[in-house]
């Protein structure tokens, strides 16, 4: 009888210039499924200029890569104010606990606390981040878009 093979975990490490187009193809794929109507593919420079921006600022931009190296998601976090500004997974990996697992290593750069602000009509992310901790404290609109947007936390518990 064979065994089946061990299941492989994700591998995850802070982003390199190299992972580029497989960051913003993952961005654009994921958005555009949540927002078709929108040309997410007009934004991948500002992508860019903005995570050069924070990660300037002391954000860590951590990169999830799957068995065969493809890039399945990344996290943007900074750890001096528990700001995540980016989540994102693969649309064809959706559901698979790849969110969580970056959701995990986002708490491993900023234990204390977590903050972010989520579309309002993102019924979906709203979902998930409540499963996984976070409350609603405030509201607010995105800057580009101009959606409103729910401002989000998480604390360890008992804080």
């Amino acid at each position: 009888m064979n065994a089946l093979p061990a299941h492989t975990p994700p591998k995850l490490r802070l982003r390199v210039d190299d992972d580029w187009t497989s960051i913003l193809d993952v961005w654009v794929a994921s958005w555009r499924a949540t927002y078709p109507d929108i040309d997410f593919d007009l934004r991948r420079d500002w992508l860019v200029r903005h995570i050069q921006e924070l990660e300037a600022a002391g954000a860590a931009t951590l990169c999830m890569f799957d068995a065969q190296s493809a890039l399945v998601g990344f996290v943007v976090i900074n750890p001096t104010d528990g700001w995540l500004d980016q989540i994102c997974v693969a649309p064809d990996r959706f559901g698979a606990g790849f969110g969580a697992s970056l959701l995990s290593a986002a708490r491993n750069v900023s234990p204390n606390l977590i903050r972010l602000d989520v579309n309002a009509d993102n019924a979906r992310a709203i979902r998930f981040y409540e499963s996984n901790g976070f409350l609603r404290v405030g509201r607010g609109a995105n800057t580009l878009s101009g959606r409103e947007t729910i401002m989000m936390e998480w604390r360890p518990r008992g804080e």
